[in-house]
């Protein structure tokens, strides 16, 4: 085991003692944080706010890591019209938040984490039926130097053999009786090394994170995501991956991914947060001051950060005509930005746009 390239990934359960001194010690905050989060969650009156204000941030951070590079500005503008989006990394990211949207529908309505779950999540990615593998030849290189660090399963047969271990493995709790948090690092780790993809497998593995803690209970909604986490230390991230294959050493490893849940459940906390108190200055400012005011209105303007005439008509079951005449009133008493886009209007919840964008 002393090479990544000699190396042979074997199938789940491991046999080796997982839950160290040093692992047990960092779950309970981690633990601590989740369950905090998860409640606070359930305080937000509509649930898509945060699912699209926050899967929009990490679609943008997971993306990133791949060098998949956009700006909010372009992302919310290709929210607002999917079919013109000029820029091809936010087509990418906008992919990414329908892929994280229907895993989380499927975990939802099935209770199970599937291959044919993680198949579809990375067919919405990569817009395209590749599936598994089937032709030899991936590798997996270091960006600046260009050698090979690790070379995954190249047949067809144990690819599908690793990925129908590992899909038991998310799924029977009887295979494993490690921590939840334990075992979705391990799970990542088996996924990533298996690399049963041409391209997306980096999205996909942490799409699975999140949907795993779905599965597990740990959340209700797909809002702890360790993009950013992942981004913030990606030298410690493939370092730790790699000092598995290479010496088979987990400790580091398992308590990086625990880290970096507890961290992410923390600046999600603190987010989430701020987005109430801004959601109840602004119900206080439009309560007091127009008639129109509603709680349909004010979830519209927080669930987009760029709003059109035809989201909010939707939304509030009103024209075309009404929905203009709502927001045209907001953008002249300057609560809402207003802009072009095209031949039609946008409107800005400034204060949350900028928000969501300084981290």
């Amino acid at each position: 085991m002393n090479s990544g390239n000699n190396w042979s990934l074997i199938e789940l359960p491991l046999t080796i003692e997982l839950e160290t001194k040093k692992v047990l010690k960092s779950l309970p905050s981690a633990h601590a944080a989740l369950a905090e989060l998860k409640g606070l969650a359930s305080t937000i009156p509509n649930q898509n706010i945060l699912i699209n204000t926050l899967g929009i941030q990490e679609a943008k951070d997971s993306s990133a890591i791949e060098n998949i590079i956009t700006t909010y500005d372009d992302l919310y503008k290709s929210e607002l019209n999917r079919d013109s989006i000029k820029s091809l990394n936010a087509k990418e990211v906008q992919n990414y938040i329908s892929a994280v949207k229907k895993g989380f529908a499927l975990v939802s309505r099935t209770g199970l984490l599937t291959n044919n779950t993680i198949l579809q999540i990375q067919e919405e990615l990569e817009a395209n039926k590749a599936g598994f593998r089937r032709l030899p030849g991936t590798v997996l290189k270091n960006e600046a130097s260009g050698e090979t660090i690790y070379t995954p399963p190249q047949d067809y047969d144990d690819i599908l053999q690793l990925m129908t271990n590992l899909e038991r493995y998310i799924n029977d709790s009887t295979m494993c009786d490690c921590d939840t948090l334990v075992k979705m690092a391990v799970i990542h780790f088996q996924f990533e090394t298996i690399h049963p993809f041409y391209e997306g497998n980096g999205r996909t593995g942490r799409i699975i994170n999140i949907l795993y803690l779905i599965l597990e209970k740990l959340q209700s909604l797909p809002i702890v995501y360790l993009s950013s986490y992942i981004i913030k230390h990606k030298s410690d991230y493939y370092r730790y991956l790699q000092k598995v294959r290479n010496e088979y050493l987990w400790e580091d490893w398992l308590v990086f991914m625990i880290k970096g849940v507890e961290e992410t459940s923390r600046q999600t906390i603190d987010l989430i947060l701020k987005i109430k108190e801004l959601m109840i200055e602004f119900k206080f400012r439009l309560r007091n001051n127009y008639k129109f005011y509603s709680q349909e209105l004010l979830n519209n303007l927080f669930k987009h950060p760029y709003t059109k005439i035809e989201f909010l008509a939707q939304d509030l079951g009103v024209s075309r005509l009404t929905a203009a005449n709502y927001l045209n009133k907001l953008s002249e008493d300057g609560i809402l930005g207003k802009a072009k886009l095209g031949t039609g209007n946008f409107y800005i919840n400034v204060p949350l746009f900028e928000l969501l964008t300084k981290r």
